[in-house]
């Protein structure tokens, strides 16, 4: 659909369509109104005026024809582009056949050059339509000079004015034309980005899945292997010594507590984001009452108001909790984690404290999972803080900016 100033193909701006259809409804309205013998009396009897009457009126219709017929762009056939020197010829000749209005029509026929033909036609055009208007008024004897140069002139004047009108709306049209070619490869840049992130998102995915399994095959493969030795054990033990046998079974039923805990806990942290429909500080919450039992008590507590966080820095969150307290689970022996929430308008902080036996500072250094965290908090410009007291607990905190 064509703007007000914006060339569509080979069709005008809407302000020049205006223009011009304003113009030849004016000469039309004139030329009816002079075959009225009150407007116009004798003219029936003088017969060469009669005939430059209605050649004009016959030129008004040409003008509305070859105006629909125009080309509007420089790239356009030789052939089209005769048509706009045939349509200033026709307006020129409703100029001195004596209509007003013609003037603006040949106006439009010199901005049409300008689209078509340059700076250059343009110019001509102007110079053109200038002496023509100057000599067809020096014709007339009861014009002097100086009213034909005045007349030429004010022409003259009026095309410099509808090409630097023209040169107006080209330039917005340009502009136009910019902003939408920008817009688009926005557009498609963003789609880019949002593919680049899914993708960046799925890499993290099936990171985290790779490192759970390694780790569920350290922990419950193991178990599992030490429960079936234990067993295996028991079977050859079962005649011959029995006391023994019956160790082995009890040491694997231990084992079997162990390995039922840690595929609790793997459960837990395959859980999503959303957990039953929860995000944010609900989500942290229901994730720290999933780690609680009759051998750990957790306790959330929450000071300020969750901010609006990116999903991202909200999943980096919700990874921080998870592997704190699951860290909590496996080594620290405690028998209370604090988990302590702290929202502020541009930061969330993330603390998990634990009255354990506190962590090897060896161990602490080769990971827990740790050094993980600490590339993630990084990625998005956060920060892991670790306080480690050895025999009186083990504390984490996470600083994400919302």
């Amino acid at each position: 659909m064509r703007g007000w100033t914006e060339f569509d193909g080979d069709r005008a701006p809407v302000v020049l369509e205006i223009s011009f259809w304003g113009a030849a409804l004016i000469s039309a309205f004139v030329y009816v109104a002079s075959l009225h013998p009150d407007v116009r009396p004798g003219l029936a009897e003088r017969p060469l005026i009669w005939a430059f009457f209605w050649m004009g009126a016959a030129a008004l219709l040409a003008a509305c024809v070859l105006w629909f017929l125009l080309p509007w762009r420089a790239s356009a056939p030789a052939g089209r582009k005769a048509l706009t020197v045939l349509f200033l010829g026709v307006s020129l000749f409703m100029m001195s056949a004596g209509s007003i209005t013609a003037l603006l029509i040949s106006c439009l026929a010199v901005g049409n050059a300008l689209v078509v033909f340059g700076v250059r036609g343009a110019v001509a055009y102007s110079i053109v339509t200038g002496s023509l208007h100057f000599g067809t008024t020096l014709l007339n004897p009861a014009h002097t000079l100086f009213v034909a140069v005045v007349n030429g002139l004010l022409a003259l004047f009026l095309c410099v004015v509808i090409v630097l009108v023209m040169m107006a709306l080209l330039e917005a049209h340009r502009q136009a034309v910019r902003t939408r070619h920008l817009l688009a490869e926005l557009e498609e840049a963003h789609a880019a980005l949002r593919r680049y992130a899914e993708q960046s998102r799925d890499l993290a995915v099936a990171d985290e899945r790779a490192r759970m399994a390694r780790d569920m095959h350290d922990s419950i493969g193991h178990h599992l292997t030490v429960i079936n030795m234990g067993l295996a054990n028991a079977q050859r033990f079962r005649t011959a010594r029995p006391e023994s046998a019956w160790e082995e079974v009890r040491q694997a039923q231990e084992l079997t507590r162990d390995a039922l805990n840690d595929t609790r806990r793997w459960v837990r942290a395959l859980k999503p984001l959303r957990m039953e429909g929860r995000t944010g500080s609900a989500a942290l919450e229901l994730l720290a009452a999933s780690f609680r039992s009759a051998d750990l008590e957790v306790v959330f507590a929450m000071d300020g108001d969750w901010p609006d966080v990116a999903e991202g820095h909200e999943l980096v969150c919700y990874r921080v909790l998870q592997e704190g307290l699951t860290n909590v689970l496996r080594h620290a022996r405690a028998g209370r984690v604090d988990v302590t929430l702290g929202c502020a308008s541009g930061e969330v902080t993330l603390t998990i404290a634990d009255d354990g036996a506190g962590a090897d500072p060896d161990r602490v250094a080769e990971g827990f999972g740790l050094r993980g965290l600490e590339e993630r908090l990084r990625a998005i410009g956060g920060a892991l803080e670790i306080d480690n007291r050895p025999g009186d607990g083990f504390a984490l905190t996470a600083k994400v900016r919302a």
